[in-house]
């Protein structure tokens, strides 16, 4: 399997697939430290960056953002002071896609450009 962080978002549509457990199997290891949690029944990627100041994790938080519209697709992002919490999922499935996978392994490698 491909390295997610080097894969690109591919549009989804309503009827796009949604991860099944074994590809959840798959993937959930690729991604350390991100939680697969359910909140009003759809399945999210979620995980709280930690920085030593209110402009790293802003600074960061920009990255993120930068890199949500090069792929065209969105997270949630809730930066605070020393810290940026970002949760993944695929809006039009109201579920996760294998895009939120990649997503997630993107977001880590930005922590590599600080």
């Amino acid at each position: 399997m491909a390295k997610l962080v080097e894969e690109r978002c591919v549009a989804c549509r309503r009827d796009s697939p949604i991860v099944t457990e074994n590809d959840i199997e798959q993937l959930y290891p690729l991604i350390p430290g991100w939680a697969l949690n359910r909140v009003n029944g759809v399945r999210k990627l979620s995980k709280v960056f930690e920085f030593p100041d209110f402009r790293r994790a802003m600074a960061f938080t920009n990255r993120v953002g930068a890199l949500a519209e090069e792929e065209g697709h969105h997270p949630v992002i809730v930066t605070e002071w020393g810290r940026a919490s970002v949760t993944w999922w695929t809006h039009k499935i109201r579920d996760l896609h294998r895009n939120d996978f990649i997503m997630a392994a993107k977001t880590d490698a930005l922590l590599n450009l600080q």
